[in-house]
């Protein structure tokens, strides 16, 4: 199993998960709310006010989903949601060892 986790812009949230409901093999995710900031010298600050706000609102995605469909799920979360400008956000896939429904049991 893989986890996958992304960092996006809230514009790109409803046509990626729409995106994602369509792909076979989809098991669900977790979304909520983030903020962040771009690594220093990154993005030039216009003034003071730049430099103390400059903290971004984004969504943050987690999908736990079987191996098979990890790649696929990854690629298009970021064909869906690059934009080519600073602050799309991230991307990554960790292995999970054990994961298993609460309601369902071990």
């Amino acid at each position: 199993m893989k986890e996958i986790k992304a960092i996006i812009r809230p514009n790109k949230l409803p046509i990626l998960r729409n995106t994602l409901m369509d792909t076979p093999g989809f098991p669900g995710m977790t979304v909520s709310k983030a903020e962040g900031c771009s690594a220093p010298n990154k993005v030039e600050k216009a003034s003071i006010k730049d430099e103390l706000t400059d903290y971004t609102q984004k969504i943050r995605i987690e999908i736990v989903c079987p191996d098979e469909v990890a790649d696929l799920l990854m690629d298009k979360i970021i064909h869906v949601c690059q934009t080519g400008q600073v602050g799309d956000g991230i991307v990554w896939m960790t292995d999970v060892t054990k994961a298993a429904f609460i309601a369902k049991g071990l």
